[in-house]
């Protein structure tokens, strides 16, 4: 299986192409995956509780971040198919324990932008699934 490991930032459908290609290349299945972090979710359940006076349910969470990982993954035309997989909490360990349990062979990332001196170094989110990972880790670099 081939992961493409999306956030909301401009890189997300190219890291969904390479992924896509990868997974035709190796005729493997894809599944592109998004992490909505604890912040965002506690950010949505005050407004959920405000508006309705309950609590979100998690399950309603998972599907929010599932439909961000679809809506990324529609907008790639040679995509094929794929799997959108929503997660929540901290991306790196939610990203690395999906790849763990689920027989991964590519995790597809894109850094975010650094600046000259930063490039040497990833952002902190690939990194952590770089040096965390027990499969191979394809990191997708605008130039």
């Amino acid at each position: 299986m081939i992961v493409a490991a999306v956030d909301q930032s401009a890189h997300a459908r190219r890291v969904v192409k390479e992924a896509a290609a990868l997974a035709q290349a190796f005729d493997q299945p894809l599944h592109v995956v998004h992490v909505m972090r604890q912040s965002e979710f506690v950010s949505r359940q005050q407004d959920h509780a405000e508006e309705t006076g309950k609590p979100i349910d998690m399950a309603e969470i998972r599907e929010i971040a599932t439909e961000h990982a679809e809506s990324i993954a529609e907008d790639v035309d040679t995509i094929g198919e794929y799997t959108p997989v929503g997660l929540v909490g901290d991306a790196p360990s939610e990203v690395v324990e999906y790849a763990n349990t689920h027989d991964v062979r590519y995790i597809v990332v894109g850094p975010r932008s650094r600046s000259p001196a930063g490039k040497a170094v990833f952002g902190s989110t690939a990194q952590s699934i770089l040096l965390n990972a027990s499969c191979a880790v394809v990191s997708i670099v605008d130039n």
